[in-house]
Formats: structure tokens, sequence, C-alpha cells
């Protein structure tokens, strides 16, 4: 049973069901890092903590063709967190937001046993929204960058090993400028937080669709989450514009497979409950 799914078939609407939630000109979107679920305080500096909390969120608004404006922060913190340790905090959180200029605009804080961040992003869409919905047999799938590097340092973590500070697993790369220069040639889009193959398996059931496989991946690539690379489709008469695009902003571009009349089963192992 793929409970993540019942409980958003609860709330079901128009609105619901993407990586943000579109309402006027604007996007709404929410994400939450929980320690020992996303992180623990051995693997990461509580600035770099902070920073990933709200990189993950703005990775959402981005893939919906937004620029994220405001943040609402929720923390719910030990109560022997030290001032020190607080200014971390705020550090990685001012610093990344002053970078998309973001502006973070209120929250709430509670006490807490660990280290628990929800973040509620506004942000202003940019010119017309990109779906996950929109795939239209023929289309090309591709995805930005390359799939791996964040399972493999989450191994490494796990084995009591260090991680360089611009690691993918530490610091996810965001293509806003990428992303929002092709993206009004998309049929659809989203990021890659849970892996490609369960991204991909989302994006294809809400369009009814399968895939003619171009690629062989490795399980690296097909199961590898938190990479925040970029999952998109596109018409073929777009790919040379596309590729153009990615080579100017030295986006690695990976086309993997085409879309096909189908389905495309999930199998492996889920990141949710």
């Amino acid at each position: 049973m793929d409970k993540e799914q019942f409980i958003i078939n609860a709330f079901l609407n128009s609105i619901n069901g993407d990586d943000g939630a579109i309402v006027d000109n604007w996007c709404f979107s929410k994400d939450l890092f929980f320690e020992n679920v996303h992180f623990k305080r051995s693997w990461m500096s509580l600035e770099q903590i902070a920073s990933k909390a709200l990189l993950i969120n703005i990775s959402d608004a981005i893939v919906m063709n937004a620029k994220p404006k405001y943040a609402l922060l929720g923390l719910a913190l030990p109560k022997n967190l030290s001032k020190a340790e607080i200014k971390a905090l705020q550090k990685g959180f001012l610093n990344t937001a002053k970078k998309f200029n973001i502006k973070i605009i209120g929250g709430d804080t509670i006490s807490n046993h660990k280290i628990d961040i929800s973040i509620t992003l506004i942000s202003e869409i940019f010119k017309k929204p990109v779906f996950r919905k929109g795939l239209k047999i023929g289309d090309l799938l591709a995805f930005s960058g390359n799939l791996g590097q964040s399972l493999k340092g989450l191994e490494l973590l796990q084995q009591g090993k260090k991680l360089n500070s611009n690691h993918r697993f530490i610091k996810p790369k965001i293509r806003k400028d990428f992303f929002y220069e092709i993206a009004q040639k998309l049929s659809c889009a989203m990021d890659i937080s849970d892996g490609l193959s369960k991204d991909l398996s989302r994006l294809l059931k809400i369009n009814n669709l399968g895939i003619s496989w171009y690629k062989n991946l490795n399980s690296y690539e097909l199961y590898s989450g938190e990479e925040y690379e970029i999952l998109f489709a596109f018409n073929p008469k777009y790919e040379n514009f596309i590729k153009q695009s990615a080579k100017k902003h030295k986006v690695k571009l990976n086309i993997f497979g085409q879309a096909v009349k189908g389905k495309y089963e999930f199998v492996g192992k889920e990141h949710h409950f």
C-alpha cells in the first residue's frame, strides 16, 4: 500500500498533487527535513542542515517554473541547543535565502527532542507554470546532471566517513538558470527527490503512459534519492534548443527514453513510510 498516495488522495482536488500548489500567479510548496529521517547531526553542520532544508524547497518551486519570494519557517529545536548553535542554523537559512533573493517572513518555533524543520515557500510563477501532467506520446524523457552521488554519499556516512562540504548529499545543485530558460519548451517536469525510478513512475502514472528506454541505467542512477536534479520531457522538435541550453549552462543532459503507450511500475525500496 502506498500510504503517501493514500494520504494525498484524502485531500485531492484540482490544485493538489504536484511539486507545488498553483493559486493564481503564485506557487505554494512545503517540504520537511527531520533529524534521524533525512539527516543525522554527526553528518552535517547546523549551517549545512538549515541550508539544505531550504534548498530542497527551492528545488520544488523551480521545477514548477516559479521564482521563490518568501519563506515561512517551522522549527522544532532541542532545549539544550546553545545560542551559538541557533546562530549557525540562522546563518544557513539567511545565506541561502539571500542567494536566491528570498525573504523569510515568519513561522513558528517549538521545543523538541531533536531538530525538525518545516518550510513553506511562496513563489511567483515565471510566465506560466510547468506541471507533472502534460506528457505526450513521442516526448523525449531526460534528466539533468549525474545521478547516484547522493546514495553513494549516504553509504559513506553510514560507514562513519565524512563528506566534502560540496558533496551533493550535503549541498544539492539547483539548476535554476537552465530550467527557467527551457521551461516554456517542456511538456512536464519534477525534481528527483525519491530516486529516478520512483519519480519516473509518478510522472508516467499521472500521464497514463509508459517508457521506451534509450539507456541502461545502473542501480545508483535509478534509486539514488535526494538528488534534486530535474526529470523532464519535451517534444523532439525542441531537442536541439535544449541541448544548446544545457551546453550554455554547463549542465549534463541525459535523454534516456521516450514516452509510449503502456505503464511503468516502480520496483525497489520506498523512501516513504
